[in-house]
């Protein structure tokens, strides 16, 4: 077979990047692996370590994903998260998936420092608090922790945990109107990873949000989103006038 030379004055761990993004869009599946190191290498004359490069930006955009000892695939496309006010079901509908959810805790209890702070609350208040494994068309996507203070919905965990967080608590006249979120990255934990059943890249993308009803503290709550399924999708606008005040503490994640 005779080699593919890259263009003049093009990069050529760009060439190679193509090449396989191609390869994805046009002709292979979710699942299939993508060409090995060392045929790539010899298909375009370069080193392994321009390879590498090109198949890590993959990776790193989600289009490609690792698996220790087996090679590497093409992966299921992202789910963008829209910095919306909805719920992980509404969101994951909208991109044609089937949400599913395994509650694995749900307690009411005294609350930690951090989450009475975030929620306005005195420390050790009891709150409902909910552990939930969220999934997208059965792949294992998000885990999120809620709380929620008792006095606002005294029997909110009285028949189960509800479908819908925000759906209970808007029947009760509590509808969350606006909330504040932060985004950071990192590894997963050992028990995160195991839940998720990620096998290849170890990053997540943490949120924690506060869900408000107007100047009310609904939720706060925590999520940690599988790096290699989600992607941050956040609409731009001409600037205009600040809408809601402008809050000073830490805000909460996505679990409603």
């Amino acid at each position: 077979m005779g080699r593919a030379r890259p263009a003049d004055g093009e990069h050529k761990y760009l060439t190679v990047r193509t090449y396989l993004a191609d390869l994805v869009a046009q002709e292979l599946a979710v699942g299939d692996a993508v060409p090995s190191e060392r045929s790539l290498t010899e298909k375009f004359g370069v080193s392994r370590m321009t390879v590498r490069q090109a198949i890590d930006a993959l990776v790193t955009e989600g289009v490609l994903q690792r698996e220790q000892g087996r090679g590497t695939f093409v992966a299921p496309p992202r789910a963008d998260v829209e910095m919306r006010l909805t719920t992980f079901g509404e969101e994951a509908r909208r991109r044609g998936m089937e949400p599913g959810t395994q509650v694995l805790e749900a307690e009411t209890v005294p609350a930690p420092g951090t989450v009475c702070e975030a929620l306005g609350r005195p420390d050790g208040v009891p709150m409902h608090r909910v552990l939930r494994l969220r999934t997208a068309d059965g792949s294992p996507m998000s885990i999120e922790e809620a709380w929620v203070p008792v006095d606002l919905a005294p029997d909110l965990l009285d028949d189960g945990v509800p479908a819908s967080l925000y759906g209970a608590l808007r029947e009760r006249g509590l509808a969350p109107t606006w909330g504040e979120e932060t985004i950071t990255a990192s590894d997963a934990t050992p028990p995160e990873e195991r839940a998720l059943a990620m096998t290849g890249s170890r990053a997540v993308m943490r949120t924690v949000r506060r869900t408000f009803c107007g100047d009310t503290p609904l939720m706060y709550s925590r999520s940690s989103y599988r790096g290699d399924r989600y992607s941050v999708l956040v609409p731009l606008r001409e600037a205009r006038p600040t809408a809601v005040p402008t809050r000073s503490r830490a805000t909460g994640g996505d679990d409603r």
